[in-house]
């Protein structure tokens, strides 16, 4: 039950990594397209902010809640790494 917690916690953080990548993209390609945020550099910043903030998560989880003798948690096969492109 333990480890269904924390991988659970793990695959959380990122699905919302993902998804606050995905917003970077939009704003870096098509800054205009974003009618709510006028300032585009602070909106990056903050997509930013929740990438680093869900990374740490992960971080965390692997290195203090992981016990000794289980590898850290691995991504599914189709799943593409965290900061592969940040």
């Amino acid at each position: 039950m333990r480890e269904q917690i924390i991988n659970a916690l793990i695959a959380h953080a990122h699905g919302d990594i993902a998804k606050h990548k995905a917003n970077v993209e939009v704003y870096l390609t098509n800054p205009v397209g974003i009618g709510e945020h006028s300032n585009v550099l602070e909106a990056i910043e903050e997509e930013l902010n929740m990438i680093a903030k869900y990374h740490d998560q992960i971080e965390v989880l692997n290195k203090y809640f992981k016990k000794k003798n289980d590898e850290q948690w691995v991504r599914p096969q189709n799943s593409k790494k965290i900061n592969q492109d940040i």
